[in-house]
């Protein structure tokens, strides 16, 4: 496939085109990233319009979150395969359609197999909307400053959902949540079929699909999301939830030995040796937990415990969405100052002190009292240490694994925050239900909610410990730079061989 490469005389848009383009693929990212949010303080009004019981209603947010997280790998190879302009445009096609029919559902079945087809659409999405930003913009200035903006409206998009879905619901009814997101997704389609550069399909010989392995790691993923989302609900011991991540576990692992084995795998293993993209991965699933988790809980305890309506909530997160995008905007200049490492340890600590300070919520509190000042330092973080961590995840990779790598780092962000959210739910919950017999109801949740805040700022302060690691990996990838250049011809996996017709 002729893509566009790593020399921005060669294949680079001018930076007036490429400046345009960057805006579609932002505004594509954006419009994933407010679907995953933009439902969660409306669910009692869609409840209420559909008729769904409880169990249904958690269907609503979990039919998106399966599709959406044990897609990526698929939508991300996909792309690389057929061509990501061509992925992103079917991807935003479908998640337009997908989100107006969630909008005119009047069955609980409609509206929850439309949250299906929005996420097969976002999985399709969101990785070949981040190949196509590393492809467009070289190692750089000028990556750096994508990847801001990529950052900036990845954080934006999760806190501006909040605040749109109380704003549309009080005002529109709740329909409108999902025809916005519609929208948004044809206008973002329409813009990038216009201003997106179209790229020739791989030859033939080129699109191998590993479909084993495939097959295998989307049913894992499925079950091992499944699992957790019903964990939450359910408890660590019920048999469905067992059954769940049994089956999960067993799936991964075949995948695992399936991948050994087939000539064109799915994950091919350079692809987890090259650079810094193992570690930055297992940091960035650290980061999911965390970011999942934050989004969950505040609006909980301005609901629950200071009495906020849906509205409120959502604006209550416009100072940490602008903190996240002044982070996110900032991280380029920080680390070409202070090394990409150090930019980032210093991001998690200050998050990881944000969400220490967090912890210390009261059930007598206020937002400027108890929220404002920790959200400030959360988002500045959170902002600063997204856009150091996709950097990692995909810089050195091979530009025909480009899609996949992207795949990569969002599914360890959403498998994250899967874990993170049943993790953090299931000791909150615990919490909660022991305090209970000995305080008021609003004290029991504060201290539920205290307690989720305190191991996520634990969490991301392990993730400042690994960045040596990065650090390691990323001086190790760099030594062989300054040798001679071995011949690549006899490596099965060789950019000069294999991948070079991509």
């Amino acid at each position: 496939m002729k893509s566009i490469g790593p020399t921005r005389s060669s294949h680079s848009l001018p930076d007036t085109r490429s400046g345009a383009a960057l805006i579609v693929l932002a505004g594509a990212q954006f419009v994933v990233t407010l679907s995953t949010s933009i439902v969660n303080v409306a669910l009692p009004a869609v409840r209420d319009g559909v008729g769904l019981s409880d169990s249904g209603m958690s269907w609503v947010v979990n039919a998106y979150g399966l599709a959406f997280g044990a897609l990526l790998l698929s939508g991300g190879r996909a792309g690389d395969l057929l061509g990501r302009r061509r992925v992103l445009l079917a991807g935003l096609a479908l998640f337009a359609a997908a989100s107006i029919t969630a909008g005119l559902a009047s069955t609980a079945w409609l509206l929850i197999g439309a949250r299906t087809a929005q996420g097969i659409g976002a999985a399709a999405v969101a990785p070949a909307a981040l190949a196509l930003v590393m492809q467009l913009f070289p190692p750089g200035p000028g990556r750096g400053r994508a990847l801001g903006v990529w950052g900036a409206v990845s954080g934006a998009g999760g806190a501006a959902g909040v605040l749109a879905g109380g704003l549309l619901t009080e005002s529109l009814g709740w329909p409108w949540i999902f025809h916005v997101s519609g929208f948004g997704a044809a206008c973002v389609c329409a813009a990038a079929a216009t201003l997106l550069p179209a790229t020739a399909p791989p030859a033939p010989a080129a699109r191998r699909l590993d479909l084993a392995g495939t097959l295998a790691v989307t049913l894992g993923l499925v079950a091992l999301v499944h699992g957790l989302t019903a964990a939450r609900r359910s408890g660590w011991t019920d048999p469905l939830v067992l059954t769940s991540l049994t089956a999960a576990t067993l799936l991964l692992l075949l995948f695992v030995v399936v991948e050994r084995h087939h000539p064109a795998s799915l994950i091919p293993p350079q692809l987890l040796t090259t650079g810094t993209v193992a570690p930055a991965n297992l940091v960035m699933t650290l980061l999911g937990a965390v970011w999942v988790g934050l989004f969950f809980f505040l609006p909980l305890y301005q609901q629950q415990v200071l009495g906020a309506g849906p509205l409120v909530a959502g604006l209550s997160q416009l100072p940490l969405a602008t903190a996240n995008m002044l982070g996110s905007s900032l991280a380029p200049r920080l680390a070409g100052r202070l090394g990409a490492h150090v930019t980032l340890a210093a991001a998690l600590l200050t998050q990881a002190s944000g969400l220490l300070w967090l912890s210390r919520v009261s059930a007598q509190g206020s937002f400027l009292a108890d929220l404002l000042g920790p959200t400030l330092v959360i988002g500045l973080g959170l902002g600063v240490a997204f856009v150091q961590l996709t950097s990692a995840a995909v810089t050195g990779v091979d530009p025909a694994d480009a899609g996949l790598a992207g795949g990569l780092v969002n599914t360890t962000r959403q498998i994250g925050g899967a874990i993170g959210l049943a993790v953090l739910g299931t000791l909150a919950a615990s919490t909660t239900a022991g305090a209970a017999p000995h305080v008021s109801r609003t004290e029991a949740l504060t201290e539920g909610y205290r307690a989720a805040f305190l191991v996520s700022a634990g969490l991301i302060a392990a993730g400042a410990v690994l960045t040596p690691l990065l650090a390691r990996r990323a001086a190790r990838s760099a030594t062989p730079a300054q040798e001679p250049a071995a011949p690549q011809s006899t490596t099965p996996h060789s950019p000069a061989t294999t991948r070079s017709t991509r």
